[in-house]
C-alpha cells in the first residue's frame, strides 16, 4: 500500500520560473504544445504554446540530431536545452533544444490557423471550431482577462464580508416571471431553469447578511442579436441593513476599482495581446432614468419612443453623453419606471411611479441591474396583487419575509458582456467559451 502525500515536484520547470531569471546558459527541460515550426534551413524555430506563454526554442541542425521535419503542429512534447537570452523571442528568452520528445501526434492538420495572430475566419466558424479556436493566444487572452473579472469579484466581495454561496438552477418558479422560461418536466412536475438566484440570495440575506454568487442563468428569449444570449453567467450580491440603494452602486463601483487594479497588476500581458484599454473608475456619474432621456432628447435632437426603457440606442448616446462631457466610460442610470421592474423592486416613496433601481452602462451597454429590494412581508404581498400575479410557487420565499428581513438591495451583472466591453468586441459570443443561443447547442 502507499500514500499520497500531496503534490511531487516535477523534474520540468515553468516558463514563469524561467522568467525570474537566473537560468542563462543552465539546463531546463519544458513542457508544451508546439505551436508552430519555422524551418530556416540550417536552423529552425519551434515554437511551444504552454498555460503561461509562448517560448521559443531553437533547432541547429548541423549541431543536432532532432528531426524537425517528422515534428507537426499541435503535437505535445517535452523539450530539453540550454537557456539563453533572446530579445526578439517572445519572452526575451529561448531555449537551445538538445532533444525532443513527443509525447502527442494530432491525427489530423488544425482546421483554423490558431498559430496566426488572427485567424481570419469568420465568428461562426470559430464557434462551430471553438476547442480548436480558443488555442490561438488572442483569442484565449480573452478569458484569461475574464478570469480576473471573476477572480477581482470575489477577491473583493470575500474583503467586504461576503459569504459565497451556491444556489439550485431548477426552480418551481421564476424570479422575473413572464414567458421569458425554459419549463421543463421534473419527475411529473413542472419547474424552470433559473433566470436568476434572486429569490435564493435575498432569502440568504436573513442568514449571512452578505451574499454572492458567480453562475449560469437563462432566458428563453427568442432574440438573434450581437448583445443577447440564452444563458449566460450572472456575478450576483446581496447586501442586508442598506440606508439606500445607492450603498449597493457604491459596492459596485469599489468592485470595479479593486478589479480594474487587478488586471493592471496580474493581467498586463493579456491586456497588450488583446489591447484591452482599462476604464476610468474613480468615480461614476449617477443620473435619473428620466432626467437621462431628456439629456439625450435634447443634445442628439432624438425623439423619446419608450417611455418606461431604454433602447439599445439610447445606452449607446447616454454613455456617449458621459464619455463627451465627463470623461466617464461608466454611467449609472437610476430611478426605473416601476413597470419595468420586478415585484420585489421598491418602488421610490417620494414618486410610486418609479423605483429604488438602476442599471449600470459601460461604454453604450447596460452590464448591470440592481437596486433596493421590498423587504417588508405586506408591501411585498400587496405589490404581488397588484399585480395580478399568484403566490403559488413561492410560498417559501414569501415566507422568508414573514418572519422578518432587513432593508436589503443587490445586483446581477452579465460576465459576459462586461468583457464584451473591456474588450471592445463588437458580438457577446466572442467573450463567451460556448455560446449557447437561438441556434446553437453545440459544441
Amino acid at each position: 500500500m502507499e500514500f499520497v502525500k500531496g503534490i511531487t515536484p516535477k523534474d520540468t520547470v515553468e516558463l514563469s520560473q524561467l522568467l525570474e531569471g537566473g537560468w542563462e546558459g543552465r539546463p531546463a527541460k519544458v513542457e508544451g504544445t508546439i505551436h508552430t515550426v519555422r524551418d530556416m534551413g540550417d536552423v529552425a524555430f519551434v515554437v511551444l504554446r504552454r498555460r503561461d506563454g509562448l517560448l521559443q526554442c531553437v533547432v541547429e541542425k548541423n549541431s543536432s540530431e532532432i528531426d524537425v521535419k517528422s515534428l507537426r503542429e499541435e503535437s505535445a512534447v517535452v523539450v530539453e536545452g540550454q537557456v539563453r537570452s533572446e530579445k526578439r523571442a517572445p519572452q526575451g528568452i529561448e531555449l537551445l533544444a538538445e532533444g525532443i520528445r513527443v509525447l502527442s501526434t494530432p491525427e489530423e492538420p488544425v482546421p483554423l490557423a490558431v498559430s496566426k495572430w488572427k485567424m481570419n475566419t469568420s465568428l461562426e466558424a470559430r464557434l462551430d471550431k471553438r476547442p480548436v479556436a480558443l488555442r490561438n493566444i488572442r483569442e484565449r487572452a480573452k478569458f484569461k482577462i475574464q478570469e480576473g473579472l471573476v477572480r477581482g469579484f470575489r477577491d473583493f466581495l470575500y474583503k467586504q464580508g461576503f459569504t459565497e454561496i451556491h444556489t439550485p438552477k431548477i426552480s418551481a418558479k421564476g424570479a422575473e416571471g413572464g414567458s421569458n422560461m425554459f419549463r421543463m418536466d421534473y419527475f411529473h412536475r413542472p419547474a424552470v431553469l433559473a433566470q436568476s438566484p434572486q429569490f435564493y440570495k435575498q432569502m440568504m440575506v436573513g442568514v449571512f447578511g452578505r451574499v454572492f454568487e458567480t453562475g449560469p442563468v437563462f432566458r428563453a428569449e427568442k432574440h438573434n442579436t450581437k448583445r443577447h444570449l440564452n444563458e449566460y453567467t450572472s456575478l450576483d450580491f446581496e447586501m442586508g441593513f442598506i440606508e439606500g440603494f445607492e450603498e449597493i452602486m457604491a459596492m459596485e463601483t469599489g468592485f470595479l476599482q479593486y478589479t480594474m487594479s487587478l488586471l493592471r497588476e496580474k493581467y498586463e500581458k493579456e491586456l497588450k495581446i488583446t489591447g484591452a484599454v482599462l476604464p476610468v473608475t474613480d468615480k461614476i456619474p449617477a443620473v435619473r432614468f428620466d432626467e437621462a432621456k431628456e439629456m439625450v432628447q435634447k443634445k442628439y435632437d432624438r425623439r423619446m419612443k419608450n417611455p418606461f426603457d431604454l433602447e439599445p440606442e439610447e445606452e449607446v448616446l447616454i454613455s456617449r453623453l458621459f464619455k463627451e462631457e465627463y470623461g466617464a466610460d461608466f454611467v449609472f442610470v437610476t430611478h426605473y419606471p416601476s413597470k419595468k421592474r420586478p415585484f420585489y423592486a421598491m418602488d421610490d416613496p417620494a414618486d410610486p411611479r418609479y423605483t429604488l433601481s438602476f442599471d449600470l452602462l459601460f461604454r453604450g451597454m447596460e452590464i448591470t441591474t440592481g437596486g433596493q429590494r421590498i423587504h417588508d412581508y405586506r408591501a411585498l404581498t400587496d405589490k404581488i396583487k397588484a399585480r395580478g400575479m399568484s403566490e403559488e410557487g413561492m410560498e417559501q420565499y414569501l415566507d422568508t419575509f414573514k418572519y422578518g428581513m432587513p432593508p436589503h438591495g443587490g445586483l446581477g451583472i452579465g460576465l459576459e458582456r462586461l468583457t464584451m466591453k473591456l474588450l471592445d468586441e463588437d458580438n457577446v459570443r466572442e467573450t463567451t467559451l460556448f455560446p449557447r443561443d437561438l441556434g446553437r447547442l453545440e459544441p
